[in-house]
């Protein structure tokens, strides 16, 4: 679908997407501070399923239960459950500025999975470079925070996992040919994913420690509940309706700038020398996937046309 054809409220979706996983991260690392991860983000999913679903009662949103639907809930669910536990554990060993940082990385990981699940063409050179870029501050990243702190190897490999199976959801998500409204694509999502939260808190946790909780913590399991999971799920699946998995991606280059700044700010998070050179490479790189190529074909175009 061409820019033109676009529905106007994608614009606003995409925003929104963007300013709500700029304050993800630093609301998982205060959701999980008084209360267990699991039980943080088992909240947050029965606050989304509950709001969503009386959204869909009231609205009398048809909600499809076919097997292509049972299919798309299913693969969304992966990046839900995968995605999100994941980043919920990594939260107790790495800052939430390198899990956004992290996170950014899923267009790469994407396109990369697109060749392969999606037949999308292989990458060139401008892209191949980007690549490198990426993982050459990735891994400057990584050793830097290896070499400060024993255990921030752990946080590192569950946000990396965490990356991989959200961008293997999102790729999955446009294998399924369906005309589904975004808040039920959102609510059968959270159906599948919930029970699977409830599974992991038994299996790491099975408390409920209340008297231990702090209200920060349980205000951003609610922030993350109402427009982590709910409205961001909903503008997330409606904007991967109508843009390709690595176009959606790019909110990834723009909120791990804004969650550093965030973490830094509001959490007292250290932007290291290391951090910052890492966080420049992992940009540049993402910003040359998306942009390099077609820079490089005006480019191209002007010299052909200079040479007539």
């Amino acid at each position: 679908m061409s820019t033109t054809a676009l529905p106007k409220m994608v614009p606003a979706a995409f925003l929104s997407v963007v300013l709500i996983w700029s304050t993800t991260p630093l609301g998982i690392v205060w959701s999980s501070e008084s209360v267990h991860p699991t039980m943080a983000v088992l909240l947050r999913m029965l606050i989304a399923l509950t709001l969503g679903a009386l959204i869909i009662l009231i609205a009398r949103i048809r909600l499809p239960w076919s097997a292509t639907a049972r299919r798309l809930y299913a693969v969304s669910s992966i990046g839900i459950v995968g995605g999100m536990l994941l980043s919920y554990f990594a939260a107790r060993y790495i800052p939430s500025g390198i899990m956004s940082l992290i996170f950014g990385l899923s267009p790469l990981i994407s396109g990369l999975l697109a060749q392969k699940i999606l037949n999308e063409p292989k990458f060139g050179p401008m892209r191949l470079v980007a690549l490198v870029m990426a993982f050459i501050g990735l891994g400057i990243v990584c050793s830097s925070k290896l070499s400060l702190e024993s255990d921030s190897w752990i946080g590192l490999l569950l946000i990396l996992s965490a990356v991989s199976l959200f961008s293997l959801s999102g790729v999955l998500i446009k294998t399924v040919k369906i005309n589904i409204h975004p808040i039920a694509s959102t609510v059968g999502a959270l159906i599948y994913s919930t029970p699977m939260f409830a599974l992991a808190w038994l299996l790491f946790d099975g408390t409920l420690p209340i008297e231990t909780w702090q209200p920060r913590s349980l205000l951003a399991i609610t922030y993350l509940g109402v427009f982590g999971s709910l409205i961001g799920f909903i503008s997330y699946f409606y904007i991967l309706q109508y843009l390709n998995a690595s176009t959606v991606a790019l909110v990834t280059l723009i909120t791990p700038v804004f969650a550093m700044m965030l973490g830094a700010q509001l959490n007292g998070e250290a932007i290291t020398q290391a951090l910052a050179i890492g966080a420049c490479f992992v940009l540049t790189g993402l910003a040359l996937y998306q942009f390099g190529d077609p820079l490089l074909n005006k480019l191209s175009k002007k010299r052909a046309c200079r040479k007539r």
